[in-house]
Parts: C-alpha cells; structure tokens; sequence
C-alpha cells in the first residue's frame, strides 16, 4: 500500500474533524451522571479516583466513601487527606468480607457508609459522590438493592455518582448512563505470584 502524503493525510483528518465538531454540536444535554465500573480487571477504583482528581482540578467539592477497604492505609487517602476543603475521604469498611467472617459486622460497616453516600448525595455541595466497592455490598445482600436504586435514581439533577465493584447488579447497569467493564487479561498475582505492592494496589 503506497504511503499517504502529508497533503493527504492533512485532508483525511480535516474531514474527520469537520465531522467530528458536527458529532459535539449536537450534544447539547448535561446532568449529573450515574457511572459504574465493575467487571473483575484491575482499575476500578484507580479510574474513579482519576474522575475525583479531575473534579478537584476543577474546584469541585468530592465525597468518597469506601465500603468494605479500611483495615489499611492507602496512598490515595494519604493525598486526598491534603485537600479538606475540596475532598472528604471516608474508608469505613473492615476488610475484605473473608478477613472480618463476621456478616452482623460487614451489615452495620456498610450500613454506616451508606448512610454517609445518602448525606453526600443529599448535600449540595458536592459535585461528585464516590460509592467505591459498594457493589461488593450489594452482592452480598448487605444493603437493600431496592434502596440503593432507589436513591441513586431520586438524586438530584446534576449530581455525578460513581459506583465501583465487581457484579455490578443487572439493575444498577441498567439505571447508569454510564457502564464500564474492565477486563481481566493478565495479572501478576495470579500469574507470577506478586503480592500487592504501595503505589500500585493501594
């Protein structure tokens, strides 16, 4: 295949250009969004925190509430930590469900940071709500599944909500405007037996 010009490669992507600005021009929408990432690939909650550091870049005020993380340190909440005016960062979970083997506990955590996503949500100085691992809840029944629709649903117009977890229930997928499915294809625990390591998984 004989090798574009610069003249002609110049004149393919002003096409796409021109048909491109005509996409944008016709979206002319905006409201808050319900987003989820779910699926068992790695970057869940690292793609979400991207969204809250974004927010933050634009002076937005961001609640995050974490179900079921809280047993250890993180370096996301070390960083957020320096932002009080613009971030408030609540890891209120356990463990992960098999180190706590205590449901009557793992319920009364997730019903605690349930409560304080209602308040964020219901608060409207908050740009962006951020319900991470809150799917894990769900799929272990700790939370009414009604309830949570219930409320994401009820939110207020321009309230942006970020649900992370793996097994995102069918009807929260439903509900989101926006849905994103990260893929497992490699992953070096499984594969070469590396541990969790600062920086990369917390």
């Amino acid at each position: 295949m004989a090798e574009r010009t610069d003249e002609q490669h110049a004149q393919k992507m002003k096409k796409k250009q021109a048909a491109h600005d005509r996409i944008v021009a016709g979206k002319t929408v905006e409201k808050g969004l319900l987003i989820v990432h779910t699926g068992k690939g790695k970057g869940k909650t690292t793609a979400a925190l991207g969204m809250v550091v974004r927010a933050i870049g634009h002076g937005k005020k961001v609640g995050v509430v974490q179900f079921v993380k809280g047993a250890m340190e993180t370096g996301e909440k070390a960083v957020f930590d320096r932002f009080p005016d613009q971030v408030e960062f609540m890891a209120m979970g356990d463990g992960f469900t098999w180190d706590t083997q205590n449901r009557a506990q793992d319920i009364a955590s997730a019903g605690k940071a349930w409560d304080q996503v209602k308040r964020m949500i219901a608060d409207p100085a908050y740009h962006l709500v951020l319900a991470d691992e809150l799917n894990i809840v769900l799929r272990y029944d700790y939370l009414p599944l009604d309830e949570v629709l219930a409320v994401l649903k009820a939110r207020p117009e321009m309230k942006h909500v970020i649900v992370t977890g793996r097994n995102a229930p069918e009807a929260l997928v439903e509900a989101a405007d926006l849905v994103t499915e990260m893929t497992l294809v490699k992953h070096p625990f499984r594969e070469q037996g590396v541990k969790a390591q600062p920086g990369i998984e917390f």
